[in-house]
C-alpha cells in the first residue's frame, strides 16, 4: 500500500526566453510533462484513487484515450489494486503498451463514448469496483488545484498576468479556478484553448448551456470530450475565462517549434495551448482590450504529450497536409517549410510528457 504522500510531484515553473521574446513579456512554463506519468492528470486521479482505496475499492476501471488511463494504471499499481483501462481505437499502440507496463489490463473499443459505457456497465455489475472519471468529480478538481498552490509559492510576491491552459473535459480548468480562489488570485484571467472539432467547452460557453458535439474530429484526441463538465461551465461563467479555438494545423505547428526551443515534445492538446503565443492570439486579445496591454507575466501550463512520438508527429503533418481544405493545406505546407529550414535534427535528444484524457 502507498504512503500518505501524494502520487504527483511538485513540477518546475521556469521562464522560457524563447516564448518570452515572442510574447513581449515574461512567459513561465509550468512543466506538468515532468510528472511520473508525463501529465497533470496524476494530480486529480491520484487524489481520487487514494480516496477510493481508503473506502475499500477492489478494482479501478477507466475509459481513456491515453493520459487518464495511464495515470489510473500508475496509481493502481502503487496502491496494489488491479486496474482495467478501456481505450478507443484512436489510442496509439505505444500508449497502450505503457499502460500494460504499469500492470493494467487494457481492453480496446471503438469510440471513447463506447468505452465509457462499457466501463460503467462493468462497475455496475461489481459493487466493490470503482469507475475513475477523467474529470467532473470534486476529488479530481481538488487534486488539480495543487498546480496553483505550487505557482503561488514559486512566484513569491508576484502573480501571473494571465494563465493559459487547454480544455478537454474541463477538469484542469476547474482545479485552476478553485486554486486561484484559494490563493487570492481571483482577478487572474484564464485563456482556455481548444481545437475545432474538440471544442465542446467553447460551444457550451457561447450557448450558455452544456453542448454535446456530435463527433470529435480534431487530431487533438486527448481534448476529445464530447461534453464538458457542468462544473467547468459554471465556474467559467463566474471567473474571467477567455475561450479561444485554433485549427489543428495551428496546434500542430507549435510542436516542432517548441521542441526545437525547449527540447520538450508535446502532443497536439498542448500544442493548442502553445498556439496562444505562436499564433499571436494573446497579442490580438491585448489589441482588442480583452487583456491588459501590459502583462506582468504569462503562465503556460505544459500539460505534456504522452500520445506523441517523432513518428506520430510526422504522421500528423502528413494527415493535415492531405486534408482537402486548402486553407489548412497552405498553413501546413508553410509550417513544413519553416521546419525544414530549421535545426530540427538538433532536437532529437528531447524530453517527453503528456495531456488530455
Amino acid at each position: 500500500m502507498a504512503s500518505d504522500k501524494p502520487f504527483h510531484v511538485v513540477t518546475p515553473l521556469r521562464v522560457s526566453p524563447h516564448l518570452s521574446k515572442l510574447a513581449g513579456t515574461k512567459v513561465y512554463l509550468k512543466l506538468e510533462n515532468t510528472q511520473p506519468t508525463g501529465s497533470f492528470k496524476i494530480r486529480g486521479i491520484g487524489n481520487f484513487c487514494k480516496a477510493m482505496a481508503e473506502k475499500g475499492t477492489k478494482q479501478f476501471v477507466c475509459a481513456s484515450a491515453g493520459n487518464a488511463g495511464l495515470a489510473t494504471a500508475y496509481c493502481a499499481k502503487l496502491l496494489e489494486i488491479p486496474a482495467t483501462i478501456f481505450v478507443p481505437q484512436c489510442t496509439p499502440a505505444f500508449t497502450v503498451e505503457r499502460m500494460k507496463d504499469e500492470g493494467a489490463t487494457v481492453c480496446c473499443g471503438q469510440t471513447l463514448d463506447q468505452c465509457k459505457c462499457t466501463a460503467q456497465e462493468a462497475v455496475k455489475r461489481n459493487a466493490d469496483w470503482t469507475f475513475v472519471p477523467p474529470f467532473g468529480d470534486p476529488l479530481i478538481s481538488d487534486g488539480h488545484k495543487t498546480m496553483v498552490l505550487e505557482m503561488k509559492e514559486q512566484m513569491g510576491e508576484s502573480k501571473p498576468g494571465v494563465i493559459v491552459l487547454s480544455v478537454g473535459g474541463g477538469g484542469m480548468l476547474c482545479g485552476v479556478i478553485q486554486g486561484l480562489r484559494e490563493v487570492g488570485w481571483d482577478d487572474v484571467p484564464i485563456i482556455a484553448m481548444e481545437t475545432w472539432g474538440a471544442h465542446s467547452f467553447h460551444a457550451s460557453l457561447k450557448a450558455g448551456e452544456l453542448v454535446t458535439l456530435p463527433k470529435i474530429t480534431s487530431v487533438a484526441t486527448t481534448l476529445g470530450a464530447a461534453t464538458v463538465a457542468e462544473e467547468a461551465l459554471q465556474l467559467a461563467q463566474e471567473h474571467c475565462v477567455i475561450s479561444q479555438v485554433v485549427t489543428d494545423p495551428e496546434a500542430v505547428a507549435g510542436i516542432p517549434r517548441f521542441l526545437d526551443a525547449e527540447k520538450i515534445l508535446v502532443e497536439p492538446a498542448c500544442g493548442a495551448t502553445l498556439a496562444a503565443i505562436y499564433s499571436g492570439l494573446i497579442k490580438t486579445l491585448q489589441k482588442e482590450c480583452r487583456l491588459p496591454r501590459c502583462l506582468e507575466s504569462i503562465v503556460i501550463i505544459v500539460c505534456g504529450g504522452n500520445n506523441i512520438t517523432l513518428e506520430e508527429l510526422d504522421r500528423l503533418k502528413d494527415e493535415l497536409c492531405m486534408n482537402h481544405r486548402m486553407k489548412e493545406y497552405v498553413e501546413c505546407k508553410a509550417v513544413l517549410a519553416k521546419w525544414n529550414q530549421g535545426s530540427f535534427t538538433a532536437s532529437l535528444q528531447k524530453s517527453t510528457g503528456a495531456c488530455g484524457h
